[in-house]
């Protein structure tokens, strides 16, 4: 019983790193996902890869297309498939802000962070993004760096 609890976990904050360093965020929102089968129980093991996802609008409803969720060790075949796409569930209202914010030039819908709230469930913080350029980045670079030499001077 022990292992079981060591094992599966309520404290999941997965991050998509990458995601702040080739994206501007413009807006962020969470949206719970539609699993199926084992994903929650491989989601409360940490074992969700964020790096290439991205979101998509088909009929109206929003979706997220190549998050990993690594198969269930204790699974049999009822095992789910690892990069399906996911529904994700959105007010109507914000579904619509999004979508009118997509029809700009230049914006994208990435997935952020993957956690379970305090009531169990999993959630998506997903972001309307604007690509960065190279000197975007050096800039965010250089900010970073001077805010790293000034708390060391503070202290």
């Amino acid at each position: 019983m022990t292992k079981e609890k060591a094992r599966f976990s309520n404290n999941i904050n997965i991050k998509n790193r990458k995601a702040r360093h080739e994206y501007e965020f413009v807006d962020t929102y969470v949206a719970g996902i539609a699993l199926k089968g084992t994903e929650i129980k491989s989601i409360r093991e940490g074992k969700v890869n964020l790096m290439d996802g991205y979101c998509y609008f088909n009929r109206g409803e929003l979706y997220v297309k190549g998050i990993h969720i690594s198969p269930y060790s204790q699974g049999s075949f009822y095992n789910h498939e690892t990069t399906r796409e996911r529904k994700l569930l959105l007010h109507k209202k914000e579904l619509t802000k999004i979508e009118s914010q997509i029809n700009e030039k230049g914006l994208t819908i990435i997935p952020a962070r993957l956690f379970i709230n305090d009531r169990g469930l999993a959630k998506l913080e997903i972001a309307v993004a604007k690509g960065k350029k190279l000197h975007d980045k050096r800039e965010s670079i250089k900010e970073k760096d001077v805010k790293r030499e000034l708390e060391r001077i503070k202290y």
